[in-house]
């Protein structure tokens, strides 16, 4: 079946457009001048482009071709038209798969000074301090330094850099924190109840608010601010049912790599396995988001060749693009790296080398980014989208390890009590050790600035699902068995389990595919 349709006025001139509806594809009929409506999804042969149109009518495709054309310009946009005239091209409206990256590492590495991570760390101090400063209690702040010369007790309220943590013999919580104009001792009693339980949970270089009342250069502390997430974070509904899958830790290359379960989760995703209400599901999935990890690495621990069944790093990321291929087209792929990727460890991470990973840079439907980055996914008329922060989670060892609550509470089986953790203090590693980390003098790209409606991390191997304040916590799970360092510490993965969010009504299932 065909039908004409004009699909704008522009310049007074038109292009007319036939729809095949069998096919679904538009095609030329007589060059002219077309105004195509904003965000529609351009398909050209073996590549697509998103063209984005602004009040100037400025096209833009995200892909690397740039091309603006003045309002007026008519030539250009003729010239614009010439160069799809003879081609086959398929427009459809791209309200359920839009990906904007909206945060991600690009700088470029250079030598670093220890006078770099003096800069770093005044950076991370400015950049907490200011979010502190939005809370009703901190809005009387003064400094370190003139509060070192307060001789009288008053009630007082500082913000600063936790520098040193220790128990007194009286069992009280002795914290020394800084500004950028001095330091000072803060003491937490251990009668103070749930405030004493808090500030247990206080770890080195995170940026917090104390308020109390001054003595001769202390602070006793009646209560800790967290620059933490506001009440008033909204949460964000699509109008339609749209889903998107969770995957992390694919771990190709390795011995323990679940080949089986995985071509199990590929079937269904394609539509070929599952009864008639999970194929429903399967056909409105339109992002999977990779959180790192997509293969085991090479070198990445003493001794792993003997835990890989390809020792190639190229042939891993090949054999990976193989699988991840086998997805639909239509559903985008948003992919992070891990520490087991083939690329620095320090964070941020940049997207995978494509010198590495060029078989993956080969899929059409891949947005790569950094480690952590995040992107707006579902943007469309009358409705924002989501923002999605990304994060591997390479960071979560240290503090299941050092937070004693985190440890008592179960945290390396469930992963989202880390991400909370860090949620509270706004940054995604903020103790010095915790990760290892670019000394950026620009800024800190591990503060949590701006708000996201999703979280979603991996490296834990678990999945996991909670709500923190309206921010959706997802944890992805594995698709490798356990290791030998795993069966070591007594870590047991769950792999094969898919987290699957409905945008509609922000309700998530755990798929099974063991």
């Amino acid at each position: 079946m065909i039908t004409q349709e004009v699909i704008g006025d522009l310049f007074k001139k038109k292009i007319l457009l036939s729809r095949d509806i069998s096919q679904g594809r538009l095609s030329f009929k007589e060059l002219s001048i077309i105004e195509i409506p904003d965000n529609f999804l351009v398909l050209n042969k073996d590549n697509f482009s998103l063209l984005k149109r602004d009040k100037t009518i400025n096209w833009q495709s995200f892909d690397g071709l740039r091309t603006s054309f003045e309002l007026g310009n008519e030539d250009d946009y003729l010239n614009f038209l010439s160069s799809l005239e003879e081609e086959k091209i398929e427009v459809i409206k791209d309200s359920n798969s839009r990906v904007d990256v909206i945060q991600m590492y690009k700088k470029k590495t250079k030598k670093y000074e220890v006078q770099d991570f003096v800069r770093y760390f005044i950076k991370r101090y400015k950049g907490i301090e200011a979010i502190l400063r939005n809370r009703q209690e901190l809005q009387e702040v003064i400094s370190i330094n003139r509060l070192l010369q307060k001789r009288e007790k008053e009630n007082v309220s500082i913000i600063g850099l936790v520098s040193e943590k220790n128990i007194t013999k009286n069992g009280n919580v002795l914290l020394k924190i800084e500004d950028l104009t001095g330091l000072i001792n803060v003491l937490v009693s251990k009668n103070k109840g749930e405030l004493f339980q808090q500030a247990k949970n206080i770890v080195l270089d995170e940026v917090i608010g104390v308020v109390g009342v001054c003595g001769d250069k202390i602070v006793f502390v009646n209560s800790v601010i967290w620059p933490d997430i506001p009440l008033t974070q909204e949460l964000k509904k699509a109008q339609e049912d749209v889903f998107v899958l969770v995957l992390s830790d694919l771990h190709v290359g390795s011995t323990n790599f679940l080949p089986e379960e995985f071509n199990r989760f590929l079937k269904w995703i394609r539509g070929e396995m599952g009864d008639e209400k999970q194929k429903e599901l399967a056909s409105k999935v339109k992002y999977i988001f990779i959180c790192g990890d997509l293969v085991d690495g090479v070198g990445i621990y003493p001794n792993q060749d003997s835990e890989l069944v390809i020792k190639d790093i190229y042939q891993q990321y090949e054999e990976c693009a193989r699988l991840l291929k086998q997805i639909p087209s239509q559903i985008k792929l948003i992919i992070g790296p891990g520490n087991h990727d083939a690329l620095r460890l320090a964070e941020p991470q940049p997207e995978l080398p494509k010198d590495f990973a060029k078989a993956l840079y080969e899929l059409p439907n891949a947005t790569f980014i950094s480690n952590p980055a995040t992107v707006k996914i579902h943007e469309q008329e009358g409705f924002s989208g989501f923002d999605v922060l990304v994060y591997h989670g390479y960071s979560f060892d240290f503090y299941y390890t050092e937070v004693e609550s985190l440890r008592m509470g179960g945290a390396m089986d469930k992963p989202y009590l880390i991400t909370k953790f860090l949620l509270k203090r706004r940054h995604l590693a903020p103790t010095h050790t915790s990760t290892l980390y670019i000394p950026d003098i620009e800024e800190d790209p591990l503060i949590i600035n701006k708000l996201p409606d999703f979280i979603l991390t991996g490296h834990i191997h678990k999945p996991g699902v909670a709500n923190y304040k309206n921010i959706t916590i997802v944890a992805g799970s594995c698709w490798q068995s356990k290791t030998s360092f795993q069966e070591k510490v007594g870590h047991e993965p769950e792999p094969g389990k898919v987290p699957l969010i409905n945008l509609k009504t922000r309700e998530i299932k755990i798929l099974k595919f063991m």
